[in-house]
């Protein structure tokens, strides 16, 4: 009588689960860390808002203001006018020339760096040049390509010398539409290389492993399975080139001065006063080109994003 009570006794004792104790919640670190990354970003938003949201809120006012500061539409209207259509197609045309010859040198470049088989020291060495060259523009870049073609340059000079070739013969003029391609492109194909360069290291080793097992050859390979994983980066970084060149004002001026009527001289023309000076018709020439440049960063923004889920 006295095991089996003290077996009962004992059995319920051995059934109850242990109850868990609770973890207490710390909430100040969490919190802090959280409040530290907000006051982080604090700095971007506010440069956003100072020198993009704020300004291009400006221009839209000022696009549909004459100078009394009334509603109008004429500077919409302005823009068709024939020198102002001229000044468009030779931005689109200049960007569009150095978007793609950038993103076809540019990927060649990175293909060669990352897939080429070269020696450990060109890929550092490619992307350190091309961080700092794609950043390189304005006065600096237009002296130089002065400096080296133009009629008095140093290439020029020395293909006259000694090759007997007169570069200017066959018409071209660093002042031209040929020579500010050019010259965007020494900018063009830097930046090139830094965004795709990414997308070529996605590329796995084992897709062209399964390709060569299954008998398929290289053109099949780059045909079937890299260029279809590629193309969304490729044409994204493309469009972004074009924006990029769309709005720099900075070497194209240096460049050319007022010889190559393109949106941006003609934007800064309009603004600084010279001759038919109209302030709200620049304000409706640099809500344009944001419009342009805007669209270009959102398709390349979206195919990026479209790159990234095929790459998962």
């Amino acid at each position: 009588m006295s095991a089996s009570s003290d077996a009962g006794s004992v059995q319920p004792d051995l059934l109850v689960p242990p109850v868990p104790t609770p973890t207490p919640r710390v909430d100040g670190p969490g919190r802090a860390s959280q409040m530290l990354a907000w006051i982080g970003v604090v700095p971007f938003f506010t440069f956003a808002l100072l020198f993009l949201i704020l300004p291009t809120g400006f221009l839209m006012i000022g696009a549909f203001q004459d100078s009394q500061g009334h509603f109008t539409l004429a500077n919409l209207r302005d823009l068709f006018q024939p020198s102002v259509l001229d000044a468009y197609w030779i931005s689109f045309k200049v960007s569009a020339a150095s978007a793609a010859g950038g993103a076809l040198i540019g990927s060649l470049l990175a293909w060669a760096a990352v897939q080429g088989k070269l020696p450990g020291w060109i890929r550092p060495t490619l992307m350190t040049f091309s961080g700092v060259a794609s950043n390189f523009a304005g006065v600096p870049l237009a002296f130089a390509f002065i400096c080296t073609l133009g009629r008095v340059g140093l290439v020029t000079v020395l293909l006259k010398k000694y090759l007997g070739f007169n570069l200017y013969s066959t018409g071209f003029s660093i002042l031209s539409f040929s020579g500010l391609t050019l010259t965007y492109l020494y900018f063009q194909i830097p930046l090139m290389v830094l965004i795709v360069t990414p997308a070529l290291d996605g590329l796995k080793r084992e897709w062209r492993e399964a390709c060569d097992c299954l008998g398929g050859t290289a053109s099949q390979y780059w045909r079937y399975v890299a260029l279809p994983v590629l193309w969304p980066s490729v044409l994204g970084a493309t469009l972004l080139l074009f924006a990029n060149a769309f709005g720099a004002v900075a070497t194209a001026y240096a460049l050319t001065g007022s010889s190559l009527n393109i949106v941006p001289i003609l934007l800064f023309a309009q603004i600084r006063g010279d001759v038919m000076h109209n302030q709200n018709l620049g304000y409706a020439l640099a809500l344009g080109m944001v419009l342009v440049t805007g669209l270009s960063n959102g398709g390349y923004i979206w195919l990026r994003s479209r790159a990234e889920r095929g790459r998962r």
